[in-house]
């Protein structure tokens, strides 16, 4: 399976999400998980990367670093990443210099009454470097729901300085860091949910033994846009994605398949 077919795609909204790498020796890097508080309308309870939509500010603030209106989507994307990151558990990812912790309380508390990511840090007297982030992975489910996301999901290394995360409490109920296999052992036992691009963007991730190696796998198989769809083997049906993008789970039976 190399190719999806074109679905008749409903719309989606644009998204980012950051996948933070916390290195340890020995053993394989953490990354930082949210759990979606059970009464969000999309994937309420499960666990998922710091993220959100990209919102208007995020590309106005895109425009303005590189002076060009017609700017590009990643950029953007990119931005989102790292503002909603900053919101949801406090971590100034992407910022240069990192902000002091007096200014990084400023910044979230700017965000969190509605001003531009432009103003906060504009307040906090740092900048923000999007090319920080690396590029890993784009999925954009075509199933039926309420709420599509066309999300670019993006890779970074967590600063040695870096203060402790603290959850938002308003989208999200919790936060943790796990390994990716740990979650998927926790998933298979029932002791955490998880929905289908999770699932597998989390078998590709644990593959690797630190950050360097999911950097240089995400080089070596340029992002082409993941959506999923059915096929039936021997008469059962499987949810699938394209075999040539570095995933090493391709299908899944639809019947256990969480798709948000």
């Amino acid at each position: 399976m190399t190719a999806n077919p074109p679905p008749d795609m409903p719309p989606a909204i644009p998204a980012a999400t950051l996948v933070i790498f916390r290195e340890q020796r020995p053993g394989p890097p953490e990354l930082l998980f949210v759990e979606r508080a059970a009464s969000m309308a999309f994937a309420g309870g499960a666990l998922v990367f710091p993220g959100g939509r990209i919102d208007p500010g995020d590309h106005d603030l895109a425009a303005r670093l590189l002076h060009d209106p017609a700017v590009d989507r990643d950029v953007a994307a990119r931005i989102a990443a790292i503002r909603e990151t900053i919101e949801e558990v406090g971590l100034a990812i992407g910022l240069t210099p990192l902000p002091t912790a007096p200014d990084l309380r400023i910044l979230r508390d700017a965000l969190g009454s509605g001003r531009s990511l432009a103003d906060a840090i504009d307040m906090a007297g740092t900048a923000i470097d999007p090319m920080a982030l690396e590029y890993f992975a784009r999925w954009r489910p075509a199933h039926a729901h309420a709420r599509i996301f066309d999300t670019r999901f993006y890779l970074v290394r967590l600063p040695a300085e870096m203060p402790d995360p603290v959850v938002d409490g308003t989208e999200n109920s919790r936060l943790l860091w796990a390994t990716a296999q740990q979650i998927l052992d926790d998933a298979d036992a029932g002791r955490a949910q998880i929905i289908f691009p999770t699932r597998r963007n989390l078998e590709r991730l644990a593959r690797f033994a630190d950050f360097d190696a999911a950097v240089a796998d995400a080089r070596r198989h340029p992002v082409r846009t993941v959506t999923p769809w059915s096929e039936t083997h021997e008469g059962e049906a499987y949810l699938c994605i394209p075999d040539d993008l570095g995933y090493p789970v391709t299908r899944e039976r639809l019947s256990s398949a969480v798709r948000g």
